[in-house]
């Protein structure tokens, strides 16, 4: 996933992570030079769904999403936990 908007310098890598620890969601996210914050992430489906709407909606109160896309992982990471990288 990549998404952009207010999500940087606002706490969204550390609330997304909150949000994946919480749904049992694995992988990574991180800034990337041109503002936005990639997310890769593997989970159940009906968890990797909530997890989803909820970054769309912006897991911290003070960002903004304003553009989202995702794509799939192939072939999917076998990861044990989501980290934030940077």
């Amino acid at each position: 996933m990549t998404v952009g908007g207010r999500v940087q310098g606002v706490g969204f890598r550390w609330m997304t992570k909150m949000v994946a620890d919480k749904l049992q969601i694995a992988g990574t996210v991180e800034n990337l030079d041109n503002g936005d914050v990639s997310i890769q992430a593997v989970g159940d489906p009906d968890k990797m769904a909530q997890f989803t709407a909820a970054i769309k909606a912006s897991p911290t109160p003070s960002g903004r999403v304003d553009q989202f896309s995702a794509t799939p992982l192939t072939p999917v990471p076998d990861w044990t936990d989501f980290r934030v990288i940077g």
